[in-house]
């Protein structure tokens, strides 16, 4: 019965995940559209072009740098967040207050970028948003922060943090209450305070899962964020938001350079295997426990 239950969900990452991947071998080809299924075994096999026309392109270095810029902004602000926020909830006495944030965290993560995207146009409108509306009352100039490449960065990581924080707090709140009780009734008794017992007692706790979750994190480094960089940006800030997900999307379905966006999309995906294999390697010479 185990296994059964297991079956869509294993049919699912077949069909759609393992199937597909042997599309990738057009990357090697010059693959036309045209050409459907049969094209894939018939077309031209052109070996590295399409890798050495990416890595030669003037495009190259500024996409890689706003991917990996993004990424590590969403990475080093977005990470820590739900373990933060796991431990500020952990110690509130008040379950019913408790229960209320958690839920109000949550909501965010099942709203779709449409609507986030949405609910931030409208915001951050220099017309009638309602930031720039504060601005003014206060005596200050309207900016355009959807339009501004100063500001474009951080609204993708803030809106990023409050979209997953809640839902990203789940695994840590779950291995928290797993912890020994024991251990912080010893502690209190010995006179730790509060953060006394968070530094030594809970995080030390809770550090194989925060290892777990920092090798996912890092394996997907160059995932900076396609949908929702594609619903807010635009042309006034390609030169700080136009990351390898959306190039990849202009290259593939608008110009119909199908190999050419495969070859793009392999590299990145080559590079964050590597960064998960580097990171896995690297905690498991730390003495953490891995992913495998």
């Amino acid at each position: 019965m185990y296994y059964l239950l297991l079956l869509p969900g294993l049919l699912y990452l077949i069909i759609f995940h393992y199937i597909p991947m042997f599309g990738i071998i057009i990357s090697f080809k010059e693959y036309q559209p045209f050409m459907g299924v049969e094209g894939i075994f018939t077309s031209e096999w052109v070996g590295l072009k399409h890798f050495q026309k990416f890595f030669n392109s003037y495009y190259f270095w500024d996409i890689l740098g706003n991917t990996l810029a993004i990424s590590l902004l969403k990475f080093i602000f977005g990470f820590p967040a739900p373990i933060i926020f796991a431990l500020l909830l952990n110690e509130v006495r008040n379950k019913k207050f408790m229960k209320t944030v958690q839920t109000i965290s949550y909501l965010p993560h099942f709203l779709s970028w449409v609507v986030v995207s949405g609910l931030l146009v409208t915001l951050l409108s220099t017309d009638n948003g309602l930031i720039n509306i504060i601005r003014e009352a206060m005596g200050k100039e309207s900016i355009m922060f959807l339009g501004d490449p100063k500001y474009f960065r951080q609204v993708l990581v803030i809106s990023d943090i409050w979209k997953g924080i809640g839902w990203g707090s789940i695994v840590y709140l779950a291995a928290i209450s797993g912890v020994d009780q024991e251990m912080y009734e010893a502690a209190y008794i010995d006179g730790a305070n509060r953060w006394r017992r968070i530094w030594h007692i809970t995080l030390p706790s809770i550090s194989h899962i925060v290892v777990i979750m920092l090798i996912f994190s890092v394996g997907g480094l160059l995932n900076a964020g396609f949908e929702q960089i594609f619903l807010l940006y635009s042309p006034a800030v390609y030169s700080v938001a136009d990351i390898i997900d959306t190039f990849v999307y202009r290259e593939g379905l608008q110009s119909n350079n199908y190999s050419y966006a495969t070859a793009v999309g392999l590299f990145k995906s080559l590079v964050s295997m590597f960064l998960l294999l580097l990171t896995n390697f690297i905690a498991k010479r730390l003495d953490q426990e891995g992913i495998w």
